[in-house]
């Protein structure tokens, strides 16, 4: 896959994760703790922004950022309806790729 030719197009990537996750739903678990979607891009957003100078690609952004925990450094999960909880890097990585092929 490739990477966002530019900054305006890595932006708009990074910004359609984020709204794509708080729109989704899904339960976000993060430190075995389990939050709702909205409370999952809030998270995501401050992580962004803390560390915007770390993610200047979509997948920078899911490979730094909204992967895993900074802190505990265990993976983030994502579990929609009564699927099991999926990786959240693997669950952003297919959104990313469906954005780009809708484009």
């Amino acid at each position: 896959m490739l990477a966002a030719a530019n900054t305006a197009d890595a932006a708009a990537e990074i910004e359609y994760l984020l709204t794509t996750v708080g729109s989704s739903g899904c339960i976000f678990i993060r430190n075995g703790k389990r939050h709702s979607a909205e409370d999952a891009e809030a998270h995501l957003r401050m992580k962004h922004k803390r560390g915007k100078r770390y993610a200047t690609t979509a997948e920078t952004f899911i490979e730094r950022l909204a992967g895993s925990s900074s802190m505990s450094k265990k993976p983030y999960y994502i579990e929609c309806s009564s699927d099991e909880p999926v990786p959240s890097s693997d669950w952003l990585t297919r959104r990313l790729h469906d954005y780009r092929a809708e484009r």
